[in-house]
């Protein structure tokens, strides 16, 4: 595998993966992004676009901190799973085993009772959240426990059990709470202690770190208001709904978190869960009855092309992110945003599709290739687009629009032809069309391209 992410095609890949997300970071005017590709054991390319402070100019890197919010759930489902394994519970067993105080109204005398599993995967009929406005500015007022247990018999059931998939940031509370009474220790203790120290996990917390925001943490923002302005999202505690919605972590931190999986299920040693435990995290679990939601045990499944996709997204306030596994394949992909508005899962999922394709068509030995980098970066295309970004790729050099939801949908690649000049490949490789004139000035530099006898002057390489 290492031969072929060395192979140009997969190198030439990240590079314009890597300039895509930079531009996404400009156009999009994102504070900060932070992002990273797993193959297998090994985080092959990580990227840091805009500032996790701007205010002090502090960069993002694949270290930067941010709140995960819900990717949380994928640390509260592995403890229930171990506590299964440890036979001190079943899936099948009601909540009110292990939680006395569980009493909410149902809708009907229907409902079957609400069990462990049906927290894991959604389908408990629970209302989404706690009857409180923590999700609400300025204050974002989460509850403690006692507070989510007083107002729980006021609330009601959406549905009977086990006949709608409805997401639930109370149900995976109550799953937390769940993992404490069970362990006799709090939550934080359990998570602590039982997956994020054994996995090596050292930027990972299961609640927010108020010391380190604005340095090591990213500061988060709102979405952008019609003035095109977004504002400071202050420091919140998640309090009850932590094992919901309440870890921080890093690009690094879930890329290792990622390879621990596929080190498992490649028939590694137990670490944590045992290998079936896992797969049977990953497989489906519930299929809501219009056959287009499904979900695994905390995981989401669903199915693309050849390959199940599991993993999980978070959103809370200020802070965007999404991790999306590829088991079959072994990779991974993770995007970080320290600000609301724009959802990461774009993102994640063409870049892992992207690396994916790269790494299939990276067989054999590369063709020879010529020294194109001096025609390589940025030309202003406005007032039709923001950029073209121009890039070496194999023997020839390949070029796409910014900004753009898919930079392969207009990619294209040029075939030298002749000393500064190349000529647009058609999609099939069959045929040369239009010249790409690369034009020098004084100093022999490349300063700007012609095509259709319009010129786009060269903004900056990279």
């Amino acid at each position: 595998m290492n031969d072929k992410i060395r192979h140009p095609r997969v190198q030439s890949t990240l590079h314009l993966i890597d300039a895509w997300l930079e531009s996404e970071q400009c156009y999009a005017e994102l504070p900060g992004l932070s992002a990273g590709l797993v193959v297998d054991q090994e985080l092959i390319w990580s990227g840091g676009y805009g500032h996790a402070n701007p205010a002090e100019k502090i960069p993002t890197t694949a270290d930067t901190l941010y709140s995960i919010c819900s990717i949380s759930k994928l640390f509260t489902s592995i403890a229930v799973m171990q506590l299964r394994d440890a036979k001190v519970l079943q899936l099948a067993d009601p909540v009110q085993k292990f939680l006395p105080w569980f009493e909410i109204t149902q809708p009907n005398d229907e409902s079957a009772p609400i069990t462990i599993e049906s927290l894991l995967t959604h389908s408990s009929g629970l209302p989404r959240e706690s009857d409180f406005p923590y999700w609400s500015p300025p204050d974002y007022r989460f509850p403690d426990q006692n507070e989510v247990r007083e107002r729980l018999s006021g609330q009601s059931m959406l549905y009977p059990a086990d006949t709608y998939w409805q997401y639930s940031n109370l149900g995976l509370t109550i799953a937390g709470e769940i993992v404490a009474a069970v362990s006799g220790l709090s939550y934080s203790e359990y998570v602590t202690k039982n997956i994020i120290e054994p996995l090596g996990l050292e930027s990972t917390r299961p609640f927010f770190p108020d010391d380190l925001h604005g340095t090591d943490l990213a500061i988060g923002h709102s979405a952008r208001d019609r003035n095109g302005d977004r504002q400071v999202v202050p420091c919140f505690d998640t309090k009850a709904i932590s094992p919901a919605a309440g870890f921080t972590s890093s690009v690094r931190d879930l890329a290792s978190f990622a390879s621990w999986q596929f080190r498992l299920l490649a028939g590694g040693p137990t670490e944590v869960l045992s290998a079936s435990t896992l797969r049977e995290m990953h497989r489906v679990h519930w299929i809501d009855p219009d056959w287009r939601t499904s979900w695994g045990l905390g995981f989401f499944a669903e199915r693309h092309g050849t390959s199940t996709l599991v993993g999980h997204g978070g959103a809370c306030p200020g802070y965007l992110t999404d991790l999306v596994i590829d088991p079959k394949h072994k990779l991974a992909a993770i995007v970080m945003i320290n600000a609301c508005g724009r959802a990461p899962d774009a993102y994640s999922r063409r870049a892992l599709s992207m690396l994916k394709e790269a790494l299939d068509e990276a067989s054999g030995p590369a063709p020879e290739a010529p020294d194109f980098s001096c025609y390589a970066g940025l030309y202003d295309a406005k007032p039709w687009s923001g950029e073209l970004f121009v890039f070496p790729w194999l023997d020839r050099l390949a070029a796409t629009g910014f900004p753009t939801a898919n930079p392969m949908q207009e990619f294209f690649k040029l075939s030298p032809d002749g000393t500064d000049s190349f000529r647009r490949v058609r999609d099939n490789d069959e045929g040369l069309g239009e010249v790409y004139h690369f034009n020098r000035n004084a100093d022999d530099e490349i300063e700007s391209l012609t095509r259709h006898s319009s010129v786009l002057r060269k903004i900056t390489p990279t």
